[in-house]
């Protein structure tokens, strides 16, 4: 018999609050790909202002029919104050009670503004990064992680070894997915990374910008091993980071195929 709610004095069925005999339970039931408005914290202007892509799940009992959608947009809809690690965590936390779950999860994808100044004019222009917070909660213990594309130059060691006349360099796409026991800006992620690069990109350059960044480029070539390499040297030294994955993707600019490297470690069961 299904549940009934009373709704302006009448009855109205409650369905997916019913039973269900399949004995099948659900690892991950919800909404995906729902758009909304958010603030982000910001280490140099306080907030940004972004429209952020979530995917929200829950698990769901074998003896339940199905979960309240409806409960996932009220959550965001509550939830349209400065977002931080913090307040993630409370989102997740929230989530979890109000659909009666024991474990939860959310990805949390924008875009990332920072306003960057050219090495040699100072010409400020503004560049975007893909940021995602993803995060998980088993038995009230929430688990948060941090996802970043950053976009780089790299240059080529062994074409410029060979070379008698400049190197050939690409731009890659490093991307970091890191789990945090502290509070830690996004601007410092993307700090580490890209000063482990051949050079870093701008949005915009003037033309002795472009002329120091080539140079730059050339003076610090790097494989895309010595990236993942040089990169989780610095994730390695950063006791906020408990576990990260660092892949680099460098799209080749002499072969129609891209060169790839990936290292993960976890520190907590790999302390050494």
């Amino acid at each position: 018999m299904l549940d009934k709610t009373p709704v302006n004095g009448s009855q109205i069925a409650d369905v997916q609050n019913s039973a269900d005999t399949r004995q099948i339970a659900i690892n991950k039931v919800g909404i995906k790909d729902i758009s909304h408005p958010m603030r982000i914290r910001d280490r140099s202007e306080g907030e940004q202002h972004t429209i952020a892509n979530f995917n929200m799940y829950v698990n769901l009992p074998h003896n339940f029919k199905g979960t309240h959608m409806s409960r996932f947009v009220e959550i965001l809809n509550s939830h349209e104050t400065e977002i931080t690690v913090e307040s993630f965590k409370d989102m997740l936390a929230e989530m979890t009670e109000r659909l009666e779950a024991e474990s939860g999860h959310i990805e949390m994808n924008f875009p990332f503004f920072i306003n960057k100044t050219a090495p040699i004019s100072g010409v400020k222009s503004l560049l975007d990064y893909d940021v995602t917070l993803i995060g998980e909660i088993h038995g009230g213990k929430p688990i948060i992680e941090i996802k970043v594309v950053v976009p780089v130059t790299s240059l080529c060691p062994c074409s410029k070894k060979i070379s008698d006349r400049g190197a050939h360099n690409q731009r890659s796409h490093v991307t970091v997915q890191a789990r945090t026991n502290g509070f830690i800006w996004i601007e410092e992620i993307i700090d580490m990374v890209e000063k482990q690069a051949s050079c870093e990109l701008y949005g915009l350059l003037k033309r002795p910008d472009e002329k120091f960044v080539t140079e730059t480029a050339y003076d610090n070539p790097k494989f895309v091993e010595d990236m993942v390499r040089d990169i989780a040297v610095q994730f390695n030294r950063e006791d906020r980071i408990s576990a990260y994955v660092i892949e680099s993707e460098n799209f080749e600019s002499i072969h129609n195929h891209s060169a790839y490297a990936l290292i993960e470690r976890d520190k907590t069961t790999d302390p050494d």
